[in-house]
């Protein structure tokens, strides 16, 4: 269990944007897609701080009572490329009666993290390109063991919010019941002084950030009120 060590970004206590209730996030470093519209470009690359098990453990349990309505969620970067330590940090949480679910790109499909997992936060790309198969891939793992997965998707205005688009949704909605939720994210740039930081072009600078207009008419293409 010591030797066993994770390199990650930070950690955050008090989301309610990472899942149900609120939440403590371990921000995973290290990213397979790296999207133009990230919010975490600081976590793409390999930099951060290493961390053990007991550690971390240890620290997440401070918050136990905080969280004791939502939980823990893993996130990142891509909590998949390091898949063997998030499996033995979800199987210490449990230990503390924490649940923990992963948010992901869905291109990894590993079973066995999926199955220790209490649910999953799939964020479908579909901004610069069609969906990759490995994600269906990943869902139909979900939909064999009945895994509860939120579908999230980052509303880019003119570029992925087209009837095709959100149609294209739709149906991957309706093919896996296992989706029991669909959470649409508005397009920011409050991450614009991040690329700024790291000396990075904003990739995603010409569109405009989304709004509730636009949510809802998504929302309601998908038949969801």
């Amino acid at each position: 269990m010591e030797k066993c060590k994770a390199r990650i970004d930070s950690v955050y206590n008090g989301s309610a944007v990472d899942g149900k209730g609120l939440r403590c996030v371990v921000f995973f470093t290290g990213c397979n897609m790296r999207c133009g519209f990230c919010h975490n470009p600081e976590t793409w690359t390999e930099k951060g701080i290493d961390v053990t098990l007991p550690d971390l453990v240890a620290k997440i349990k401070r918050y136990k009572s905080y969280i004791k309505n939502g939980g823990v969620t893993l996130s990142g970067g891509e909590p998949f490329l390091q898949a063997e330590f998030c499996k033995e940090l979800i199987k210490a949480l449990h230990e503390e009666n924490i649940s923990v679910i992963i948010e992901t790109n869905g291109l990894i499909c590993d079973k066995e993290l999926i199955e220790l997992s209490d649910g999953v936060r799939l964020d479908i790309k579909n901004q610069e390109r069609e969906i990759n198969s490995k994600v269906f891939e990943f869902l139909d793992f979900c939909q064999d063991k009945d895994k509860f997965v939120t579908m999230t998707n980052v509303l880019v205005p003119t570029l992925n919010d087209t009837q095709e688009k959100l149609q294209e949704l739709k149906r991957v909605k309706e093919k896996y019941p296992c989706i029991k939720e669909v959470k649409f994210l508005a397009f920011r740039k409050l991450c614009e002084s991040k690329y700024d930081r790291l000396n990075k072009p904003f990739p995603y600078e010409k569109y405009r950030e989304g709004n509730n207009a636009d949510l809802q008419r998504a929302y309601s293409i998908l038949g969801i009120c």
